[in-house]
């Protein structure tokens, strides 16, 4: 006679199988951290601050490789995110995850330098660089270096390129465009923006008013630790 497993044993099951597979493939990691691409293999990523593609324009500190680092309690619940896009043919792009402090120490020491402005005509034309802080786009503590807060768009699995979501304004962008109650936006780009905060919000997530893409997990296992293992 087989033996039936009611729900609960199997998720139990599946998580404990998680941890023995990160405590084996990835033993330099935090305890309580993945990669994300192990829990969720299908998922996108383009981690802007591994590269130059970013508002200060070269690699940022502590970002060694392009991989996406979070708790686990985070990559479950984006799994779960990803699940449901999916049954509609999209997907989840991470910009950015998990982020070392040395990183947005890196982000405050050129915020005060006020002669770099590389690429303000591309990520803050109408924002003062030195009121950067005032306006709260640069801070010196972020929700990324407790581990559970992730920068993310949506895809289009239908295209061959699988091309972004237009959300009215691009990830990063510092300005009132980027805010989530911005409705100075075409129909499509308001819908966009609704399927994303929706479906994080259904998968226990809460965003960030000034920022369309920054979602932190509700009853994150670490809120007041912030972390400084690099990215690797």
């Amino acid at each position: 006679m087989g033996i039936v497993l009611t729900k609960k044993i199997r998720h139990l099951l599946f998580i404990t199988f998680l941890i023995i597979s990160v405590k084996n493939n990835a033993q330099s990691l935090p305890k309580g951290f993945v990669y994300i691409k192990q829990i969720i293999p299908s998922i996108e990523l383009e981690l802007r601050y591994a590269g130059t593609n970013n508002f200060i324009g070269k690699p940022i500190n502590g970002y060694l490789k392009p991989v996406g680092i979070v708790t686990l309690e985070t990559a479950l619940a984006l799994k779960k995110v990803q699940l449901h896009l999916n049954k509609k043919n999209l997907g989840l792009k991470i910009y950015d995850a998990y982020r070392p402090q040395k990183a947005v120490d890196h982000f405050v020491h050129w915020a005060k330098d006020l002669n770099d402005t590389i690429n303000k005509k591309i990520y803050y034309p109408t924002v003062k660089k030195e009121n950067l802080f005032k306006e709260q786009y640069i801070a010196s503590k972020s929700g990324h270096s407790r581990g559970s807060t992730v920068d993310i768009t949506l895809i289009n699995l239908s295209s061959e390129s699988k091309e972004e979501l237009d959300m009215g304004s691009s990830y990063d962008f510092f300005g009132k465009e980027s805010m989530v109650s911005n409705q100075d936006l075409t129909s499509n780009q308001i819908q966009n923006r609704a399927i994303l905060q929706e479906v994080m919000k259904k998968h226990n997530f809460r965003n960030y008013p000034q920022e369309w893409w920054h979602f932190t997990l509700r009853n994150e296992p670490y809120p007041t630790t912030y972390f400084n293992f690099p990215i690797e």
